[in-house]
């Protein structure tokens, strides 16, 4: 059966004459010399893009703890089960979160969504430092997983959504990069600590996995809420200032911000008009039964390609091929989490110029290739006890690590966020959440069962999985590349939506083009009367940014400077009307 077109051709993304997308493609300023987005971008470091140096802290310090002497002596040198349970308790606690999540995004905001999510992951890593038993410890990394879903969610979404539409796909590709940069910090913490002869060699690292969430606690109100976050709460005029401010540099005279704006705001009606946010819709609406399925799938990817092996049983792995020494381990550890860093860096500053298909259909072809000859190596390895099939197989591991880094790291929150509506986004995140959670908790419990059992045989399951993933690849991902969030809202639907919402920004502009002309006719730009954006002769008062009065006119008849963007007088003289922003 050939494929559906709808879903595999770039033809699918394009239901309607990208405007926007086009305005964006005349924009050749870089975002360091607009210093209200560098600002900006600097701040969603470490609130939003910082998160996931939290999982990546996690599975490293897991990994590199079972190689303490002393952790395992405190918890009487756990093994299979034990060591299973130990390592999954985190994903299960993610499991147990994801049904509250959307509910906090979408009715308080994904600021306060990180806010409490951070907050839950600093107490759970001072329970996991100070634990006394086992069972303490496996409670701790539980709550730590119960947390970091309300942050991920959250600031994926809000990282995409607040992104000028040029940089967006780096900004979310960044946000999966980030995981390496926790991932190296616990591998080289974990290294240092395993001088010490007491249990802080493994308290230390367990204590300093709340460092991310404190950044988190910290900034996350210094960044500003997502402005289709605020349009859907009928916040529209602090939806567009955060646009303007952002996306134009403060120029209330931008046709780029007032056509984004009439996007985003027409869009999301539309979205709400047609969709009562529930999570039936997702199964019931053909087009989000599309976008679950391969959100769900895409979750099952990201862990059950073989990554999990690696991030949590490098150990177990090194000593299938005769590596035991934990100082060797633990210099490959830190030199494997510095390439990872290097490439996914790299990658995501790529992630532009290439489509999303073919990135996905490279990352997995390219790790069943990995996979096959990394089972050989090993198998050879134990046939014969040569040194050489040892040294592949630590080549074959820093290849796969590249390769997973093109698709599973790179593009996941990227894809995503491109994928669902603003309507069911945080449900949609939540879906892919739960299957990966779901799917990770499932494999680290098994992986160490499975290594034990069988040895490198267990491999050839990941083998026979990826095939499986190439072929659901091919045929049900859609292209989403080079358009804005809200020329893929409708994807799946009705073209006659698209073309709705992309008649809607060409009207407003229009009609900006006109007000502001009908504007300039009336003003002179002679000081005796009005000087835009600095001088307001009617009430000689001054105006701060928000435009609100800051200094009472003399009365000596002369002009007031105020700030640089337009009064709120200004803004109601412009719009002629007391209605919403795009109304007319």
């Amino acid at each position: 059966m050939a494929p559906d077109k709808n879903w595999l051709s770039a033809q699918s993304a394009r239901q309607a004459d990208p405007v926007l997308t086009r305005i964006v493609e005349q924009d050749h300023t870089p975002w360091y010399r607009k210093p209200n987005l560098r600002k900006l971008y600097m701040l969603l470091l470490p609130t939003c893009i910082g998160i996931e140096m939290t999982s990546g802290f996690d599975s490293q310090m897991i990994n590199t703890v079972q190689i303490s002497p002393q952790w395992k002596a405190y918890f009487d040198h756990p093994r299979g089960a034990l060591l299973g349970i130990i390592s999954a308790a985190y994903n299960l606690g993610a499991v147990f979160a994801l049904p509250l999540v959307p509910y906090v995004n979408d009715r308080y905001g994904r600021r306060w969504s990180i806010f409490l999510g951070s907050w839950i992951m600093v107490v759970a890593s001072l329970i996991q430092a100070l634990s006394v038993s086992a069972g303490m410890y496996v409670a701790a990394r539980f709550m730590l997983g119960f947390g970091i879903p309300f942050c991920i969610i959250a600031g994926s979404s809000l990282m995409g959504e607040l992104a000028y539409p040029k940089e967006r796909p780096i900004m979310t590709s960044l946000f999966n990069a980030l995981w390496f940069v926790g991932s190296l910090i616990a591998a080289g913490i974990s290294f240092g600590t395993q001088g010490l002869n007491d249990d802080w060699a493994w308290r230390i690292p367990s204590m300093l996995q709340m460092a991310p969430s404190l950044l988190q606690i910290i900034f996350i109100f210094m960044i500003p809420e997502s402005p289709r976050f605020l349009v859907s709460k009928d916040r529209r005029e602090e939806a567009y200032r955060t646009l303007v401010y952002y996306h134009a540099e403060n120029d209330f005279h931008s046709a780029f911000a007032a056509a984004e704006m009439a996007q985003i705001e027409h869009t999301i009606r539309l979205e709400l008009i047609n969709s009562q946010r529930s999570w039936r819709e997702l199964i019931t609406v053909p087009g989000l039964r599309k976008r679950t399925i391969i959100g769900a799938f895409l979750g099952l990817f990201t862990q059950w390609s073989g990554n999990t092996l690696l991030s949590y049983y490098l150990n177990d792995l090194l000593g299938l091929i005769g590596f035991k020494d934990p100082n060797f381990i633990g210099k490959l550890n830190v030199g494997l989490n510095s390439w990872n860093l290097l490439n996914a860096v790299v990658i995501s500053l790529l992630v532009r110029r290439f489509p999303r298909r073919k990135m996905y259909l490279t990352c997995a072809t390219s790790l069943l290739f990995c996979y096959i000859a990394w089972t050989v190596s090993v198998q050879q390895y134990q046939t014969t006890a040569k040194v050489e099939p040892a040294r592949l197989t630590i080549a074959i591991i820093f290849i796969y690590q590249a390769c997973y880094n093109i698709g599973y790291n790179a593009l996941t929150y990227t894809y995503l966020v491109e994928l669902f509506p603003f309507a069911q986004r945080a449900k949609g995140i939540t879906i892919f959440q739960l299957f990966g959670r779901s799917a990770g908790f499932f494999t680290t419990f098994v992986n160490p069962i499975g290594l034990e059992d069988i040895g490198w045989r267990w491999m050839i399951t990941y083998c026979a999985w990826l095939s499986f993933e190439i072929v659901f690849i091919y045929f049900m991902f859609p292209e989403t590349y080079g358009r804005t969030l809200e020329e893929l809202a409708f994807l799946f639907e009705d073209r006659s939506l698209a073309d709705e919402a992309t008649m809607k920004v060409e009207k407003q502009m229009e009609w900006a083009e006109r007000r502001w002309s009908r504007v300039e006719d009336r003003m002179s730009w002679d000081m005796d009367v009005i000087m835009p954006n600095k001088f307001d002769v009617r009430t000689e008062d001054t105006y701060s940014s928000r435009g609100a009065p800051t200094n009472r006119g003399s009365g000596d008849g002369v002009a007031r400077e105020v700030a640089s963007t337009p009064t709120t007088v200004h803004k109601q003289a412009i719009r002629g009307e007391r209605g919403g922003w795009f109304d007319n």
